[in-house]
Order: structure tokens, then sequence, then C-alpha cells
């Protein structure tokens, strides 16, 4: 739709969206529909993109393609959502408020284990969660027993949907996290006989302000919790927090596709496809990114071979996977990935959600490079997939293609 109206007012599709941003400075901006997005820099996205893309050479592109009786097109698709669902004031599950939780225990022996109520579906948790742990106390990663999603043990959890698991539940671990530290301060300053105030924190260990040098380590509190606590201190160090979110995280993507056609085939590649991610502070890169390509991965399946219908007797078309396509390293693309942090000003670590973006962005950058390149026939529109003969078809007619591709039946 944007594509299409900086079409109908004859203006570029980059400056068109870059004159529609919410300005930084403007947020947080409260939306049309109610919502209130806290923090970005959309620009900065968009310019990172064009950079990287080389835009402002991609018509002597274009031009150089033709000669050669190829077809060059250009799509930009800029997003943004609301993603960690919480906020008990406005959301719930029949009743059921959608906060998350998260229970630490610190062993005498320094170790940890980490329970929480949200539950990984091979989007790297484990690594994650105790990597969080790892950077409010200053236990090695390997240290930390990460335990999800058994309900024998759990705290309470509304589990792993809608780009939740860092904004709510993550949240809610560096939570637990800071309730340990606060106590662990208490016998720090015990151990080192002057009181709390003089107490300072660097990532493991407390010391004597003015005394570096006088210090102990987080290890070391974990035992005196059970061993050599002050006067009155419940033993252990241990804790539960539960996080409810004051507000959705606001992550924002910019992707950009660079396509060429075969006006003989209908058949398009991908000559380049740009991304930049701004998910706020990232926990692991490695994680996001792999996030981050695999949902582009489905953007562009969805974008060129993937649909469901159903035939004259009501039998779902594409109800497996022979006739419902899945990518493979042959057909997919390559992805080049930028990023920029926009800290979440409400989360305790800055963390927005990421795992949809790529998703929910990626496929319309597929179509508007595709139509970028059909443009000259008139063409607007082409309803996903974006199969050969429909490219074909839009190309030879300059029509638009609307609807589910025909399927027929019996002979």
């Amino acid at each position: 739709m944007v594509q299409a109206a900086a079409d109908d007012l004859g203006m570029d599709q980059a400056e068109f969206r870059r004159m529609n941003f919410v300005k930084d400075e403007k947020h947080p901006h409260r939306t049309a529909f109610g919502f209130l997005t806290d923090s970005g820099q959309y620009e900065k996205c968009l310019n990172i993109g064009l950079e990287a893309i080389n835009y402002k050479n991609f018509e002597a592109e274009r031009a150089e393609a033709a000669s050669r009786g190829r077809l060059l097109g250009i799509g930009i698709s800029t997003m943004t959502e609301p993603l960690g669902a919480g906020n008990s004031r406005e959301y719930d599950i029949l009743g059921i408020k959608m906060f998350d939780s998260a229970e630490l225990r610190i062993h005498m022996s320094g170790k940890a284990i980490l329970r929480t109520g949200s539950r990984g579906q091979g989007t790297g948790h484990e690594t994650t969660w105790a990597q969080i742990v790892a950077h409010e106390l200053g236990i090695p990663a390997d240290d930390i027993l990460v335990e999800e999603g058994d309900t024998d043990t759990a705290p309470f959890g509304m589990g792993t949907y809608a780009s939740r698991s860092t904004p709510v539940a993550g949240a809610a671990i560096a939570m637990v996290a800071r309730k340990i530290r606060a106590k662990a301060r208490k016998i720090a300053a015990h151990l080192l006989e002057v009181s709390e105030e003089d107490i300072e924190w660097e990532l493991g260990r407390f010391y004597v302000r003015g005394n570096e040098s006088r210090g102990v380590t987080i290890q070391d509190c974990a035992m005196a919790a059970y061993s050599n606590m002050p006067d009155g201190m419940e033993p252990g160090l241990e804790n539960t927090a539960y996080y409810d979110p004051p507000n959705l995280t606001w992550p924002f993507a910019c992707y950009i596709a660079k396509v060429e056609i075969d006006p003989e085939t209908g058949v398009w590649d991908v000559l380049q496809f740009v991304a930049v991610d701004d998910c706020g502070v990232r926990i692991n890169p490695m994680i996001v990114e792999g996030q981050i390509m695999g949902g582009l991965t489905e953007a562009y399946a969805m974008a060129n071979m993937q649909y469901q219908t159903y035939d004259e007797e009501g039998n779902i078309i594409g109800g497996n996977y022979m006739d419902f396509l899945l990518p493979t390293a042959w057909e997919t693309p390559g992805f080049e990935l930028y990023e920029v942090v926009t800290p979440c000003p409400h989360h305790p670590i800055g963390a927005k959600g990421v795992g949809e973006c790529a998703t929910v962005g990626g496929p319309a950058a597929f179509v508007n490079a595709v139509v970028n390149a059909l443009k000259h026939k008139g063409v607007r529109n082409i309803d996903m997939p974006m199969m050969p003969n429909r490219v074909y078809e839009a190309l030879t007619t300059g029509k638009d293609i609307y609807g589910m591709p025909p399927v027929r039946s019996g002979d």
C-alpha cells in the first residue's frame, strides 16, 4: 500500500517512507490505534539500508540490465510492531494476566539454577537466559543451569509467542538477579566489616569504596549465605521475580530487496537483500541474527512459493510438504544484516522482541521489488506467491494479478 501510494504521488519510494516516519524526538508516540511506541531511530535504519543497497545508483543498474534484456526492481519494506505481549492493565488470556516470572537459586558452590515459566522453541533460551544472569551477577554462564517449562518446578509463565520471551521472561530474569545481588551486597558488607553504603559493585565482585583490593566475589557471598550470614538475615541466596511490563516493546526494521526478472520466463532472482534491524540491546547477537535469517528465509518462501487453497470439493491443497514448499539452501538468497541499537526505555536491559520482525516485514520487500521491476508495464500488484507464471502473466498482459493460483482437479 505504501509503495502504491508513493507511485500514485509520483514520489520516490524511500523518500515517501522517510517523510511519514515518526521522528526520533517524537517518541513516545501515540498511534492512531492507541498504542504507545516507546523509542526508535527509523530514519537511521532507512539510511543504512539505502547505503548498503547502493540505492542512489540503482537507476543506472536498471538501465544496464535492460540493455541485456533483463528487468531490475528494488523494493523497500519498513515495519514496526508491538512485541512482548504483557501489561496486565490491558492484556489477558481468559482473565489470566500475561506477566512472566523467574526463580533463581545460587548454591553455596557459587553455581546457579534458573527456572522460568517460558519455554524455548529452538530459539536459544538456555544460552540467552544464562547470559542475562552472567551479565547481572558475574557468574560464568557455564555455571548456570537453565530449567524451563517444567510444570512440577517452574514458576508461573504464559509461554513463548508474540516475540515475548526476552521482553517479558528475560526481564523477569534480570529482575530476580538484581534481587539476589541486593542481598549479596548485604552479605558482602558483613564479610568486609563495613556499612552497606561503602560497598561498590563490579561484575562478579563487591569491594570497599576507596580500597578496591578489599573485596569478595559473588561466590564468596553465596557460601556465606549458608555459613556466615549477618544476624537477623534469612539464610540462602535465592529469590523469585514476577515481571509485568509497563508497555509493549517496539522493534523497527528496514528490509530492501533488489531482484532481476527474466522476461522470457517470469523467473525472478534476488540479487541483493539488506536487512537493518533495531531490536534494542542484543543479548546474544548470533542468536538474534539466526532468528532474522530464519524469518527472512520464510519471508522469501511466502513471497515466492508458498500458498494454501482448496479444490472444488473443499480439500486443502498444500497440506503436506510436497505441495507446500519449504525453501532449501539452494533457493534461499543471501542476506546482509545490519543493526541499529535503540534501547527500550522501560525494559531492565533495554531489549526488544525480534523473532517475528523478518516474517512481518520481509515478504513486502520481495513483492515490492518484483512489482517495481514491472512498473513500466503498468503493473501495480501481484498477490503472493509470485510464482514465475504469475509474474509472466503480469509482464505480458500489463494487468495486476489477484487471488490464489488456480487449482485444477479431475481431468
